[in-house]
């Protein structure tokens, strides 16, 4: 029972630590509730279960009231207290129970403040930290997702059929490059399974493990409501984790944004196509392997029926011929194999390099390897025209050919008139050199040509797309560099996608009843704001490499919002469609809630999310960039992410002018632009302008440092008690030492301890020196 109880609301102290009143006498300043405080407001309370659902029974709690320092009898204080304590008890078993919180969060670690106002009155606030199924289950989701369009691109190259030396060498390399991934993901899943169905925690110890690599370091969700004596409580949530990074691969050779700028020279050897480009030229291709022996085997019938002479069935195949013929000239004026016949002879007369793997058939090489058109002419773009031209015009012959033959054999019956006949002479004239010539005889050389003419473009076709197919392998495999970056790169997006995914869910939750939130997702989408406290030294500066690249792959993410089977915990949790280029996250709603969305989010609108970073390192490495090393890339990250901020903004305020407070955005985009330009060392300004640009525009909030432990708890403490002080009227004089309570008793204090196994901040007093004031705990809270 005290377990239960712990779970939704823990006990914690004054801010000065000290308990040791038998009273519980204190100052209200930052005082957490003792169990006996709690129940001040109330004579008892019922005890519920972790989840608040199921009533324990026969659990009281029952205490005295107790009075508390300078408070007096007055008849107004009870009601009022009374009315904070039910706001808080509705807000804990209504609002945090819905079947999307009970799915998305777990392992609920609570605290309880009272702070007081400008006006002296009250704010009832309390902090939750949880853990989430979306560490383990989104990304082990992804990795199948991989595992199923890594097997289908091998399986598109292995169909590819025989393909010259050099594009052959082209496809053993990328199909190496699919089976190494292939098996290193197969491997990854089969250890992730073996772990507990209830795993949602990957500890910081845990950060360079293996089979851990597409795991989240740190997940949490942080929130805070506050309930004060006019109003129902306010959310406010944060995600924090660990910076997506690959701490297995580790940081010698740099991090992705290294690593991808070192292989980008070898890019302008491949030419880019698209999955859906791909996905036609695949098409293509067996609707060309379909007509081709179709339209041969038609042609040949053909020829077969006209030895017996017969109009009526030699009409019925002509027909069919024709409607294959047009079938097929259809399919190849497709304006993809123009533009595929393009590259290839791009690549054949100006790259000319065997090693880029794209050599095209009948063409010389010199001795050196190198191939080369006789001419170098350039590219005749009509001569593609004229290749599906002619097939048209060969079907044409034969239709033209069937119709003077059964038009002379009419005549011979005396089936026509005389003004009929002699126009039929005339038109035979031209094509029938005797009368004794059997109709095979005058259609064989037109059935020829139509084969002949069908051959050259079904190979001119082929080539293109095999072309198209093989580009888009090579790009989204070899093209991606070696297999160990690409999986780094997955795996470094999978962090980061959980936790998008959770403060998305989290968001949509809080947003179901507000009108304007729900057309803003399916207008303009959703901002989701990183922020980072990682330094640019060391170490550090390759997870910020890679976080920048994780954060920058999410705007491939869309999410799908569908309607759930049931209300069970996982018919509630996401699941993952797409491809690797086109992530799609398909988020079930229970019914009720998914029949109020409008109706444009029903009928399965794509909600695209806008990904932006801003990093400020705070810690001693930190100072050690800013005096001997560089912090150019902290610089670019922020500034290249202002623009996408900005870009977002004046969308929003383009498709939504009325929204609620959107005017006050420019000027807020024009604080965070002056706090850029300063050029301040450990400018935490630029932190805070953005978190306030994206909380006045419906963002999602995600903080990250190494591990989410230490930085990240000064890092949402201090934006709690901000909030509290800007949207809540907190007392000034009483911030700092609400700020010191939080620190020391609330719930990071309890992440720290998850992680490491002890309940101090990893800091050193020297470190703490070059910390900006605001990210120092309090005396006692680090060692």
């Amino acid at each position: 029972m005290q377990s239960a109880w712990s779970a939704c609301v823990d006990c914690f102290h004054p801010p000065g630590g000290d308990t040791s009143s038998p009273s519980g006498q204190g100052t209200f300043l930052g005082f957490v509730s003792t169990i006996s405080d709690l129940l001040r407001w109330k004579e008892s309370l019922s005890l519920r279960t972790v989840d608040g659902v199921k009533e324990v029974q026969g659990g009281k709690v029952q205490v005295p009231g107790l009075q508390m320092e300078g408070e007096t009898q007055e008849e107004d204080r009870p009601s009022q207290r009374l009315g904070l304590c039910d706001s808080l008890h509705t807000s804990v078993h209504d609002q945090e129970n819905s079947p999307t919180v009970r799915a998305v969060l777990c392992s609920r670690v609570c605290r309880v403040y009272r702070f007081q106002t400008n006006d002296q009155r009250w704010l009832l606030v309390r902090e939750q930290m949880s853990e989430t199924p979306l560490s383990f289950s989104l990304p082990k989701k992804l990795i199948r997702m991989l595992i199923h369009e890594l097997t289908n691109r091998s399986q598109e190259v292995k169909e590819l059929g025989d393909l010259s030396p050099h594009w052959d060498e082209l496809r053993l390399d990328v199909l190496d490059h699919c089976n190494d991934l292939l098996r290193c993901y197969q491997e990854t899943l089969i250890e992730l399974d073996k772990l507990s169905a209830s795993s949602c925690f990957k500890s910081s110890t845990s950060k360079s493990e293996q089979h851990l690599q597409f795991i989240p370091t740190n997940l949490h969700t942080q929130r805070m409501e506050v309930t004060g004596p006019d109003g129902p409580g306010v959310w406010y949530d944060v995600i924090t984790f660990g910076a997506p990074a690959d701490h297995h691969q580790a940081f010698k050779h740099g991090g992705l944004r290294r690593l991808l700028c070192k292989h980008t020279k070898h890019q302008d050897s491949f030419v880019s196509y698209s999955r859906d480009e791909s996905f036609r030229a695949r098409e293509l291709l067996d609707s060309l392997a379909q007509l081709q022996p179709l339209i041969f085997g038609l042609a040949e019938e053909l020829l077969s029926i006209s030895l017996e002479m017969s109009p009526a069935r030699l009409k019925q195949i002509l027909d069919s011929l024709v409607y294959q013929t047009e079938q097929f000239v259809h399919a190849v004026k497709d304006e993809l194999v123009r533009s595929a016949r393009q590259e290839i002879h791009n690549h054949c007369n100006i790259r000319q390099l065997h090693a880029n793997g794209f050599l095209c058939d009948n063409m010389p090489t010199n001795q050196n390897g190198l191939q080369y058109s006789k001419e170098e002419e350039e590219y005749d773009e009509e001569e593609w025209d004229r290749a599906w031209a002619n097939v048209t015009k060969s079907i044409n012959c034969i239709v033209v050919m069937v119709d003077r033959l059964q038009g002379k054999e009419a005549r011979l019956r005396g089936d026509i008139s005389p003004n009929q006949q002699e126009a039929a002479r005339e038109r035979d004239a031209d094509c029938l050199t005797t009368s004794s010539t059997s109709w095979q005889e005058q259609l064989l050389p037109l059935v020829v040509t139509l084969r002949d003419c069908v051959r050259e473009a079904v190979e001119k076709a082929r080539a293109s797309m095999t072309f198209v197919v093989l580009q888009e392998a090579v790009a989204a495999s070899v093209g991606q560099g070696p297999a160990n970056v690409l999986q780094r790169r997955h795996a470094v997006f999978s962090q980061a996608l959980s936790a998008v995914v959770c403060g998305f869910m989290l968001k949509l939750q809080a947003g179901l009843e507000d009108p304007e939130f729900l057309q803003q997702l399916h207008k303009v989408g959703v901002l989701a704001q990183f922020e980072g406290l990682l330094s640019t030294y060391g170490e550090e500066i390759g997870m910020l490499e890679d976080m920048e690249v994780g954060v920058a792959d999410l705007r491939k993410v869309r999410f799908n919002l569908v309607e759930a089977k049931t209300e069970q915990v996982d018919d509630l949790l996401p699941t993952l469609s797409g491809t690797w280029n086109g992530v799609v996250i398909n988020v079930p709603l229970p019914s009720e809630s998914f029949a109020s969305l409008p109706s444009e989010l029903k009928d399965g609108c794509l909600i695209p999310i806008c990904p932006v970073l801003f990093n400020i390192g705070i810690n001693q490495q930190q100072s050690f960039a800013e005096r001997f090393g560089d912090s150019s890339l902290q610089e670019k990250v922020n500034q290249q992410n202002c623009e996408c901020l900005k870009t977002y903004c004046q969308t929003l305020q383009q498709a939504l002018p009325d929204m609620a407070g959107i005017q006050s955005v420019p000027d807020m985009l024009l604080s965070l632009d002056r706090s850029l330009e300063a050029k301040k060392r450990k400018n935490v300004e630029v932190l805070w302008n953005a978190a306030m640009v994206c909380r006045k525009v419906n963002g999602i909030r995600l903080t990250s440092c190494k591990s989410a432990k230490d930085r990240t708890g000064m890092s949402v403490t201090l934006e709690q008690c901000v909030l509290l002080r800007e949207r809540h009227a907190l007392s000034q004089q009483h911030f700092g030492r609400a700020l010191d309570t939080m620190r020391r008793d609330g719930c990071r204090m309890e992440n720290v301890q998850k992680n490491i196994g002890n309940r101090k901040f990893a800091f050193s007093a020297v470190q703490l020196l070059t910390f900006p004031k605001l990210y120092r705990p309090p005396d006692g809270s680090y060692g």
